[in-house]
């Protein structure tokens, strides 16, 4: 597929990097997001979730082991015995 030159994107800063790294065509084919503020708003969600998901696994395996200890099940979480 080719694309007709874009006066208006051939300054820009993506077709500067494209010209950089050699491309053939005077600027990256694409455009950016139309709605950058709701891809924005997701991403931050997205990361919301997995620093949650981190927290939440950390402290199971803290929870994990004190529930070991207090079964006294010592030998599975490195108890002298």
């Amino acid at each position: 597929m080719t694309l007709p030159p874009d006066p208006q994107a051939y300054d820009s800063e993506r077709a500067a990097a494209a010209r950089r790294r050699g491309l053939s065509t005077p600027y990256i084919p694409g455009g950016r997001d139309p709605d950058q503020a709701r891809a924005d708003a997701e991403d931050r969600r997205l990361l919301r979730i997995l620093v949650t998901m981190v927290i939440v696994i950390v402290l199971a395996g803290f929870v994990l082991g004190v529930l070991a200890q207090l079964a006294g099940l010592s030998g599975l979480v490195g108890g002298s015995g």
